[in-house]
C-alpha cells in the first residue's frame, strides 16, 4: 500500500496493492490500523455511501460544520472520475488550495478527506461508482457547499471523458445554487483551521 500526503494538510492518497489472476482482482481498500499509522488518529465509520453518476456529473464541493464535520475516505470501484479536494479551513496555510486526483477501476486508489476540507468529483464515464466511508452521519443542517465552477477556485474540470468524448458538466440544483468561496467566507459558513485541527487532535487521545 502506497501512501502520499497531498499539499493540503491531513489529506492523503492511498494506492493499494492489487492482486490479480485469471479470475479477477483482490485488494484491501481500507484498513483501520494502516489508516491510524497514516494519520495518527482513528477513523470511526458512522456511515457508508455509494453514488452512481453519468458522464459529466459534478458532485460538490461539499463540506460540513466543525465539529464534528464529516471526514471521508473515498474510492472508485467502477468507472473513472477526477476527485477534488479543496482546503476550506479559514486560517489554513493551504486555504483555497485545490488538489485533483484521478480515481478509477484500474489504479484502485482512495482519497482521505479530513474534517473541514471540501470534497467533490466529476464522473468521466456513465455509471461511474463512488463509494465512501464517513466519520459522521449525514446531518442536513450542518451540510454546506461551494459552487464547483467558482472561478476563484479555478478547478480545471476535465472537458473529455475516459473515451475521449466531450463532457458537459451536470450539476444538481442545490450545487448550482451554492455560493462562491468568497460568498461563503463572508457569510461565516467556512470552518476554522484551528477548530478543525483541535477536533482532529481530540481523536488522537
Amino acid at each position: 500500500m502506497l501512501v502520499r500526503e497531498l499539499d493540503i494538510p491531513g489529506a492523503f492518497v492511498v494506492t493499494p496493492k492489487v492482486l490479480g489472476d485469471p479470475r479477477g482482482e483482490f485488494l484491501e481498500w481500507f484498513r483501520a490500523d494502516r489508516f491510524e499509522t497514516m494519520t495518527g488518529h482513528r477513523f470511526t465509520v458512522a456511515q457508508a455511501n455509494c453514488s452512481v453518476s453519468a458522464a459529466g456529473t459534478i458532485r460538490g464541493i461539499h463540506f460540513a460544520d466543525v465539529p464534528p464535520s464529516q471526514a471521508k475516505y473515498v474510492t472508485c470501484p467502477a468507472g473513472a472520475l477526477v476527485d477534488v479536494v479543496v482546503d476550506l479551513r479559514v486560517g489554513s496555510p493551504a486555504y483555497g488550495r485545490v488538489e485533483a486526483v484521478p480515481l478509477d477501476d484500474v489504479n484502485r486508489s482512495a482519497v482521505y478527506v479530513p474534517e473541514g476540507v471540501g470534497h467533490g468529483f466529476m464522473a468521466l464515464e456513465d455509471r461511474t461508482v463512488l463509494q465512501y466511508l464517513l466519520s459522521a452521519p449525514f446531518a442536513p443542517e450542518r451540510e454546506h457547499g461551494i459552487h464547483p465552477l467558482d472561478p476563484d477556485l479555478g478547478i480545471a474540470w476535465p472537458t473529455a471523458g475516459r473515451d475521449g468524448h466531450e463532457l458537459t458538466p451536470l450539476l444538481s440544483d442545490k450545487d448550482a445554487a451554492a455560493p462562491t468561496l468568497r460568498q461563503a467566507e463572508e457569510a461565516g459558513l467556512l470552518p476554522s483551521y484551528d477548530e478543525a485541527v483541535a477536533y482532529v487532535g481530540s481523536l488522537r487521545q
